[in-house]
């Protein structure tokens, strides 16, 4: 259960790399991206490429990236949808792999060591 609960932990962690790494590209502040409702166009536009990054880059699975924005599996397997036909245009497909490039090369979330039931180190 407690490596079940780490890989949740460092999903989420790399889902809010993803969000603050689009929140900077996208000229679009990170509370907004996390918003619960859509917001303006700039703004859906850079949550639905942030999801995409989390679930390209890090291999989160849909269910665990729409869990960390707020939204169910089928609003992240639209965003990624969306975004992969836009990657057609050369000028957005090298934007979007340039911050695949640097969130792949991110280190892995340090997190705490693990306790067992009795408080000891596992």
């Amino acid at each position: 259960m407690a490596c079940v609960r780490a890989q949740i932990d460092q999903d989420m962690a790399r889902a809010r790399l993803a969000q603050s790494a689009v929140a900077y590209a996208f000229n679009v502040s990170a509370s907004e991206i996390q918003a619960p409702t859509r917001r303006s166009r700039k703004t859906s536009h850079a949550r639905q490429a942030a999801m995409y990054l989390a679930h390209v880059a890090f291999e989160i699975s849909l269910s665990r990236v729409g869990q960390a924005f707020g939204r169910d599996r089928s609003t992240a397997s639209h965003a990624c949808h969306r975004i992969e036909d836009q990657r057609d245009d050369l000028a957005f497909d090298q934007h979007m792999e340039a911050l695949e490039a640097c969130l792949r090369l991110a280190p892995a979330p340090a997190h705490a060591p693990v306790k067992d039931i009795a408080g000891d180190l596992a």
